[in-house]
C-alpha cells in the first residue's frame, strides 16, 4: 500500500509540474504572429548545437519555463546556423541570444547571460 501512495504521489508531481509549465517549441512564424497578436508573452531563444553559453543557458530558459510565474509565456526557439531569414529579421548577429516580447512589442533582449538572476529578470520583463 505504502508504495502505491509513493507511486501516486509522483505521479500527481508530474502532471502538476506539466500544468503549470511554459511552452517549448521550435519558432514558427505564424504561431509567433499568432501570440503576439493575442498580447501573449514570447521568449525567443537562438542556439547553436557548438556554442558552450547556448550549452549553459539551456537548462535554466527551460527550468524558469516549467515554474510558476512563466506558466503562460511559451519559448520559441530558433538554430543559428538554420534559421538565417528570421535571425536577419529579428536583427539577430549572434547566438545565445533571448529576445522578449509583450504580445508585438520587444521588451527586452541579451546576448551571452548564463545566470539565472538575469535570464530570469529578463523573462520576467513581458509579465
Amino acid at each position: 500500500m505504502k508504495i502505491f501512495k509513493l507511486l501516486f504521489a509522483g505521479l500527481l508531481a508530474l502532471v502538476v509540474t506539466a500544468a503549470s509549465a511554459g511552452e517549448v517549441k521550435k519558432y514558427d512564424q505564424a504561431t509567433f504572429d499568432a501570440l503576439a497578436a493575442a498580447g501573449k508573452p514570447v521568449v525567443v531563444v537562438v542556439h547553436a548545437t557548438w556554442c558552450p553559453t547556448c550549452k549553459a543557458q539551456d537548462p535554466i530558459q527551460k527550468g524558469l519555463m516549467k515554474s510558476e510565474p512563466f506558466k503562460d509565456y511559451t519559448m520559441l526557439t530558433l538554430d543559428f546556423d538554420a534559421d538565417k531569414p528570421i535571425l536577419k529579421t529579428l536583427r539577430v548577429s549572434q547566438q545565445s541570444t533571448m529576445i522578449v516580447f509583450k504580445g508585438k512589442t520587444e521588451v527586452g533582449r541579451s546576448v551571452g547571460d548564463t545566470t539565472k538572476a538575469g535570464i530570469e529578470g529578463l523573462m520576467k520583463k513581458a509579465s
